[in-house]
């Protein structure tokens, strides 16, 4: 197979799976008829308008809030297509379920570290030590939510379909044909994850906070909440050198933690749930013209 021109990406939603290709996106969701659900749409980027967002540095950033807005619509119509007709959320519903999580996540992770170590600002007088710990406390926190909610049988699920997710990549990845039998083969680890991402933001949070000295808290809550893009821009790129020079010993260390968590967020799929992720993934082949090129392999 040909060395790849793309790194083919997604997520793992309720039921389903979303599969992102360079210009479209698909979702498939297993109905509760146990028929497959798929739809598919471009991807709308403003880069086409703006080339200079596409550029290093910028091009994270971009990626971040496309994800995020790709990312929400699939788990929408997962959400409506993984239940039955009269148990539907409407628009406003879900918009609303989403902006609550997202303020849960923030008030969580970002603000409540900073909160909490600013009560032994008396006790610790080196704000150095302080973000340090704040660094700690907030991976620490990462971690225990993600080991915690692992636990729940309808998450349990989702984290499958996320091992179905990479083993598909994989074995598109490596010229397999995609076939559930053979798909199932691949490890359900894979450096381009989501999870290293944001394993990475945390890291680089420990650090760039660390340097950021504030006398008033809501200078430090707004520093926090702001600096987060320009950190997921830096944490793209090294999640990219990572999955462009998967031989370099650097590159392996900078990985490993994160795929190590996979082992917390991906749990081994079933056949029906890599047959899900592969109609995902067939379909962002069909609608970029690589669908028989594919097969041909």
């Amino acid at each position: 197979m040909s060395a790849q021109d793309h790194f083919y990406g997604g997520q793992a939603v309720i039921e389903g799976v979303m599969m992102r290709g360079r210009g479209h996106w698909a979702v498939a969701v297993r109905r509760p008829d146990q028929s497959v659900h798929i739809e598919s749409h471009e991807v709308r980027s403003i880069a086409r308008r703006f080339p200079l967002l596409a550029k290093p540095g910028l091009r994270g950033i971009l990626a971040l809030g496309q994800a995020l807005s790709i990312g929400t619509r699939a788990l929408s119509v997962s959400a409506n297509q993984s239940v039955e007709d009269d148990k539907r959320l409407t628009p406003r519903q879900m918009a609303f379920s989403m902006s609550l999580a997202f303020v849960m996540f923030t008030a969580l992770f970002v603000v409540g570290p900073y909160l909490g170590l600013r009560l032994f600002r008396r006790e610790v007088h080196s704000g150095l030590v302080r973000n340090l710990a704040e660094g700690g406390v907030r991976i620490l926190l990462f971690l225990g939510y993600l080991a915690l909610i692992g636990r729940i049988k309808d998450i349990r699920r989702v984290f499958q379909y996320h091992g179905a997710e990479h083993k598909t990549i994989s074995a598109y990845e490596h010229g397999d044909p995609l076939k559930p039998e053979m798909v199932d083969r691949w490890s359900t680890l894979h450096v381009r994850c989501g999870t290293n991402f944001l394993l990475i933001v945390m890291l680089l949070t420990v650090l760039v906070y660390a340097a950021f000295g504030s006398r008033g808290i809501l200078a430090g809550i707004l520093f926090r909440v702001v600096a987060i893009p320009a950190i997921a821009g830096i944490s793209y790129e090294l999640l990219r050198l990572g999955a462009k020079f998967t031989r370099s010993r650097a590159m392996r260390a900078l990985m490993a933690p994160g795929l190590w968590l996979q082992k917390i967020t991906t749990k081994p799929p079933d056949l029906s749930q890599i047959q899900v992720a592969i109609a995902a993934f067939e379909e962002v082949l069909r609608r970029e013209g690589k669908l028989a090129a594919a097969s041909a392999d």
